[in-house]
């Protein structure tokens, strides 16, 4: 079975900077799109940013792009999401999936558990 771990989560001030990390395991990491998503209190689960199954094309959301990269290592099994001059509206808990297929734009059939992230005015 798939499994998607989280981490790198926290506390940190406006204009800070912090990278997630997920780690997969379960099926052939480098085969599949991945994605980082993340849903703030009361409102609805919302797309960060997408990576292809070799890095090479990536899609981010408006809210997110020039402050966000997303990467990955298929030797480490692991995708990552670098976010710098974080504002309070990136509050949120973050969450990696699994795409069904290799090239971005597809569904997501697996989920991590979360990371919490706290940006303070």
């Amino acid at each position: 079975q798939v499994q998607l771990v989280e981490s790198g989560g926290g506390l940190v001030q406006a204009g800070g900077s912090l990278r997630l990390s997920c780690a997969a395991s379960g099926r052939t990491f480098s085969s599949y799109a991945m994605g980082w998503f993340r849903q703030a209190p009361g409102k609805e689960r919302e797309f960060v940013a997408a990576i292809s199954w070799s890095g090479g094309n990536t899609r981010y959301a408006d809210s997110v792009k020039g402050r966000s990269t997303i990467s990955r290592d298929n030797a480490k099994n692991t995708v990552y999401l670098q976010m710098n001059n974080l504002k309070p509206e990136d509050t949120a808990v973050y969450y990696c999936a699994e795409g069904a297929r290799g090239t971005i734009g597809g569904e997501y059939n697996y989920w991590g558990q979360g990371t919490q992230v706290t940006v303070s005015s």
